[in-house]
């Protein structure tokens, strides 16, 4: 008798998997991770800290083969009209101009991990409400938001082959912040000679992306308990609006 009251307890304390467990899992079984986070387990801090040292390192190769000036530099050559604009400023405007840039993009690489956090808790926010409301699920922000964190976790290759393309010689002047790494199309074309609104969707066309989109998809139902197909509605519906504001925000900038 005493044995058979024992078990649920034995069941019940039993412990979830560590949070590098959860990690490798992400790449070979991601299941069992989001199944891991709906049972409770909701620590996150690993993601952060892989975030983190892959982007630091990412910053360290751009700081020392690249050079932040020439970022601002190559960011301003990409958009002619703004580039034109600063040009007919005078000199000491046009130099505040570049230094107050300069700065920014400094701050981001800084600041970078905690901009990732506040960036994944307001797309919580809207993904929660639309998976809770629009598909009657019954997530929590916390898991959510975990889950993001780790679907997130494929996106240190490309942070990764960034510094790769670094290392490999990339002329300094052909560098673009914003497409760093050959994972879309869009990396493959000239931002100069192509039309704004191919280059946004080509650059959209993500394949790290998407696959963290896939991921996002699978956790998002799974820690909401509804259907994977509502989860890819979910995830996915909000990836296209975004995509399709992005290409509009390129062309009138264009």
């Amino acid at each position: 008798m005493s044995e058979i009251e024992m078990q649920p307890e034995a069941v019940q304390t039993s412990a979830g998997l560590s949070q590098m467990q959860r990690v490798v899992n992400i790449f070979s079984a991601p299941s069992k991770t989001f199944e891991d986070i709906k049972q409770g387990n909701k620590s996150w801090w690993m993601p952060l800290v892989i975030f983190a040292v892959v982007g630091y390192i990412l910053f360290a190769a751009i700081a020392f083969k690249i050079g932040m000036q020439q970022i601002v530099d190559n960011q301003m050559h990409l958009n002619p009209t703004q580039e034109e604009k600063l040009a007919q400023l005078p000199p000491a405007q046009r130099e505040m101009s570049n230094k107050i840039s300069l700065y920014i993009t400094e701050g981001v690489f800084i600041a970078s991990p905690f901009l990732v956090l506040g960036g994944i808790a307001v797309l919580s926010f809207g993904l929660l409400g639309t998976i809770n409301f629009v598909f009657g699920g019954k997530a929590k922000f916390g898991s959510i938001f975990t889950v993001w964190m780790y679907a997130g976790i494929p996106g240190i290759i490309k942070s990764l082959l960034g510094v790769a393309v670094i290392f490999a010689g990339l002329a300094p002047e052909s560098f673009n912040i914003k497409n760093f790494a050959p994972t879309n199309i869009g990396a493959l074309l000239n931002p100069l000679e192509t039309n704004k609104a191919l280059y946004a969707l080509a650059s959209s066309l993500d394949a790290v992306t998407i696959w963290t989109l896939v991921l996002l998809a699978i956790g998002t139902a799974t820690v909401a308990g509804v259907k994977r197909s509502s989860g890819y509605i979910a995830v996915f519906g909000w990836w296209i609006i975004f995509v399709l504001v992005g290409i509009g925000i390129a062309v009138a900038q264009g």
